[in-house]
């Protein structure tokens, strides 16, 4: 008997044959797909204790985002007008500006934004910039594992250490309201991760797992290091690697670009548990390696680094590499919304090309999906609508103004549609959202504490100048 039967859905199953079933059901059974097909086939081999009623919509795996930060959604408009001072406020708070309770209501939200847009999986780095993570204590860490998990979305949580040289300053925020400041070291944040990798990895039911970063190493890192912390930093990066292969885990890096993946290759960095963000103004030669090696990349197409330089996702993918679509949120400018990026990452590489015919909707719907899933090392457990993997699914709601009328279902889905039209969201078997609404949560109560936090974290830092950001009337450039 099945748990559970999605029926009379359009079905988009993204498996090997890419079928598209337009009368379709699902049976789920103890967190897993039992069947998948026509509806009076799946109807009448599976007697179920749920039903649910999926006519004029659209079911599908749910999405995933292989790159977004922690710590982002209580931030992500502070001096948004200015880059640099918006990353020197993220590296404030993630050092010595933040509590365990900022990283626990920031994880809350930011799970509740995931899977208001149909997000069942996300790549979440325990803090931002390049090099900035809240990896001085497992505390930290600890908490933002459960605020995902009290949500009930999936998460490939990624902590490193901070990038040569050591020791970095941190601090501790004391009941009266005072911060103890401490520095630490390489080691101490190694330790981190160690228990943070003890402690989560294949937790939470196995929702949550862990995976490692260091820091990319590029040109102006030796140019401008004493020779000494460069090969240190080297040292380092290589000591993570190890550990990632070691625990079998996915060893990530935020911001390639111009030569530094030949920097990675180098030192060994690369391979196909290895995933690189951003890769923008990649060499021929890089390209090559990326194929070559089987390193996924993690491309974010709204990103400020993709205004900075271009990354080259349809040059990769013809190599052969696996490319996949990251948010890169929660920023300044942009959201948690993957089927705004997968129409970003079209038009991106259409007018790049001049060539309307590049990166078909099919394609973009592989880069959030089955794509996802393999370049995070899941696809035999998500990324698909089969018998046998985990039941991680959304349903779209086609009976809308700007989807109807429902012919061509992948192409509405990922030319029209946007994560408010995400209706259910079920993972591991479960209905997580039923209706557009979140039904293990408060939302109400997790939004108020949002607010209250990013209140007392702004207090820490004396931000609240950087709340006073020009909207740029009447002017074409900020």
């Amino acid at each position: 008997m099945a748990d559970i039967l999605v029926t009379g859905a359009t079905i988009v199953t993204m498996d090997a044959a890419r079928r598209v079933i337009p009368d379709g059901a699902m049976a789920v059974r103890d967190g897993r797909i039992l069947a998948v097909g026509p509806r009076e086939e799946v109807e009448n081999a599976h007697c179920v204790a749920q039903i649910v009623d999926a006519r004029g919509k659209v079911l599908l795996p749910g999405l995933i985002d292989v790159h977004a930060h922690a710590g982002h959604g209580l931030i992500k408009t502070m001096g948004m007008g200015d880059g640099d001072r918006w990353e020197a406020i993220c590296g404030e708070v993630y050092t010595t500006g933040s509590t365990p309770d900022f990283w626990y209501a920031e994880a809350r939200l930011a799970a509740l934004e995931r899977l208001r847009f149909g997000v069942t999986c996300g790549v979440s780095l325990l803090g931002g910039g390049d090099t900035i993570m809240r990896t001085d204590d497992p505390v930290y860490g600890d908490a933002h594992c459960r605020g995902v998990e009290d949500v009930g979305t999936r998460s490939v949580v990624a902590i490193g250490p901070t990038r040569a040289p050591h020791p970095r300053t941190y601090a501790e925020w004391q009941s009266d309201g005072t911060a103890r400041r401490y520095e630490v070291t390489f080691e101490r944040q190694m330790e981190t991760c160690r228990a943070l990798l003890a402690q989560w990895h294949g937790g939470a039911e196995g929702r949550i797992r862990i995976a490692l970063l260091y820091p990319v190493l590029r040109d102006e890192h030796e140019a401008r290091m004493p020779a000494e912390d460069y090969a240190e930093a080297v040292r380092q990066a290589q000591a993570l690697r190890a550990l990632s292969r070691e625990a079998g885990v996915v060893f990530t890096q935020d911001g390639h670009w111009r030569g530094s993946v030949r920097r990675a290759d180098a030192l060994g960095l690369l391979g196909p548990d290895a995933l690189l963000s951003h890769a923008i103004d990649l060499h021929a030669d890089e390209i090559a390696r990326v194929a070559q090696t089987s390193t996924r990349i993690a491309h974010n197409p709204s990103a400020v680094a993709s205004i900075l330089g271009r990354c080259p996702a349809i040059e990769l993918m013809e190599a052969g590499a696996v490319v996949a679509l990251g948010s890169d949120a929660t920023a300044p400018d942009r959201s948690g919304d993957m089927f705004r990026h997968m129409q970003q990452a079209m038009h991106y590489h259409r007018r790049h090309f001049r060539d309307p015919s590049v990166l078909p909707e099919g394609k973009a719907l592989e880069m959030v999906t089955i794509d996802a899933a393999t370049a995070l090392g899941m696809e035999g457990e998500i990324g698909s609508l089969e018998p046998g993997k985990r039941a991680d699914a959304i349903l779209v709601d086609l009976r809308r103004a700007h989807l109807a009328p429902g012919n061509m279902p992948v192409h509405r889905l990922v030319a029209f549609a946007n994560g408010n039209d995400v209706d259910t969201v079920m993972v591991d078997g479960r209905i997580v959202l039923a209706e557009g609404r979140a039904t293990r949560v408060d939302e109400a109560a997790i939004i108020a504490e949002a607010e209250a936090q990013a209140e007392r974290m702004i207090a820490r830092i004396d931000g609240a100048a950087a709340l006073d950001v020009p909207a740029g009337w009447r002017t074409v450039r900020r």
